[in-house]
């Protein structure tokens, strides 16, 4: 069974140095996949969950309106406030379940998104650092503005606090909505919006470590710190047990949570400490592999032979063909994308709408933030990087076509909710969902109009090859 699961593994990454030669001429006339395969497959693939996950999301949102604005509406907003946890004699560890939500499944997204980042800094699209520069200063210029006009509107008044909400652009809705496009669209543009989208959540969740966190108790924190380090040494120096790892972030996310941090900036910080270089070489893995081919098929029973310690080193080097920071995304990111974030809607969706919240000032700031900060901050400051020769700018994301992006990064939904949360009390929360919602619709609607009145008449770019 092991040197089937072997085999199979080589047939999915590709063929090795001596396929063309065992296949004669039946393959010489297609061109061989490049390495380029593995930078760009993880990238569809991302692209592809959030796209799906962005569906799912928007029922969840949906029906959690539907749910809050109906006669079951109290007993449907009394379930997150449910109190689970341990209570061990004198020792409790419990809090509300939209706590656990927020603080906990939260930081398995910010640790996905983290080590997504980190993956294409080093091996993807980003690894450019003129590239890379279009899209941070595009999220930077996305955090900075909104959070002005915001502040403008609300300095002096009790919803001046709330200035992080408008920061933070939504990833699963803003790919979701780039697919509505297909082919429409070139890839350089889903590439900025995600990078762009990626790089001002880790921003916003920085934000709310500093802006939203309580009173810091230095010694929790030092001892989160001791746990960073410690998974950095364990990193450099070769462990590989996802199990001592996971371990090792748990204690790190309860020392972080003690400290008066916001525990979710744990994701972030183990997610970029993800190794994003695999530790197996393709020539390693073939010859490795090559001997288990190698290896007759045996009927014996399974004892310590030395063909089951050549397959045992097959699966392991089959297994660190793939960096830690892929093998993340392929185990972690189809249950953030389509159970973490529909769960965080439900919990934190829920609002009872009124026509009054519409002129709550509050509401106004959020909803101007959002649809006009947002989109002249991103495009202002992406154009000042070109201008400035800091960044470059990919011959086929026109401006136009920038502007449209810009506009959907508008759509601010779950980080703007999650900071939300944190900013508003009670007299303003629903005030302030209410501006998140509106002004999620109307970017989403104003960004879509805009890139299809651009892509009009033009013909479909070629997908990329798998």
């Amino acid at each position: 069974m092991l040197k089937t699961s072997v085999l199979l593994h080589l047939k999915l990454i590709g063929p090795h140095p001596m396929h063309d030669e065992r296949q004669g001429n039946k393959d010489l006339d297609r061109l061989p996949k490049e390495s380029v395969h593995r930078l760009t497959e993880p990238f569809a693939r991302f692209l592809r969950i959030e796209s799906a996950g962005g569906a799912i999301l928007l029922a969840c949102t949906v029906a959690a309106l539907v749910l809050s604005n109906s006669p079951w509406a109290h007993s449907f907003l009394a379930v997150w406030e449910t109190p689970v946890g341990l209570r061990i004699g004198s020792l409790e560890f419990v809090r509300g379940l939209k706590e656990w939500i927020n603080d906990g499944l939260m930081t398995l997204f910010f640790f996905v998104v983290a080590a997504e980042l980190k993956r294409e800094l080093v091996l993807g699209e980003l690894r450019s650092p003129r590239m890379a520069a279009l899209a941070i200063a595009a999220a930077l210029g996305g955090m900075v503005v909104p959070a002005g006009v915001y502040l403008i509107l609300q300095w002096g008044l009790p919803g001046e606090r709330g200035w992080g909400t408008v920061m933070a652009t939504d990833t699963a809705f803003v790919i979701g909505c780039l697919a509505l496009l297909g082919t429409r669209l070139p890839h350089s543009l889903r590439v900025f919006m995600l990078s762009t989208a990626i790089v001002d959540d880790i921003g916003a969740i920085l934000v709310v470590a500093v802006g939203y966190s309580s009173q810091i108790a230095w010694g929790a924190l030092a001892l989160g710190a001791l746990g960073v380090g410690i998974v950095r040494i364990m990193a450099q120096i070769g462990v590989r047990s996802v199990l001592i790892f996971s371990l090792a972030g748990c204690f790190v996310w309860l020392a972080i949570d003690a400290s008066g941090i916001h525990a979710t900036i744990t994701g972030v910080i183990l997610g970029l400490l993800t190794p994003a270089r695999r530790w197996v070489s393709d020539q390693r893995l073939y010859a490795i592999l090559r001997r288990v081919i190698a290896h007759p098929a045996g009927t014996e029973g399974t004892g310590k032979t030395k063909d089951r310690h050549t397959l045992h080193t097959a699966e392991l080097a089959a297994r660190e063909s793939l960096s830690p920071a892929e093998r993340v995304q392929m185990a972690l990111h189809p249950w953030v994308g389509f159970i973490v974030m529909p769960v965080f809607a439900l919990a934190n969706a829920g609002v009872p709408l009124t026509l009054g919240d519409l002129s709550n000032s509050v509401t106004i700031a959020i909803v101007i933030g959002f649809t006009f900060g947002k989109p002249f901050g991103v495009l202002s400051f992406s154009w000042i990087a070109v201008r400035l020769g800091i960044a470059i700018r990919p011959p086929e994301l026109s401006w136009a076509l920038l502007a449209g992006g810009s506009l959907l990064a508008g759509i601010g939904f779950t980080m703007a909710l999650f900071i939300a949360n944190l900013a508003f009390d009670e007299n303003l929360i629903n005030q302030a969902k209410f501006g998140i919602f509106l002004a999620s619709v109307l970017s989403a609607a104003g960004g879509l109009a805009l890139l299809i009145w651009v892509t009009a008449g033009r013909r479909p770019h070629q997908a990329n090859p798998d």
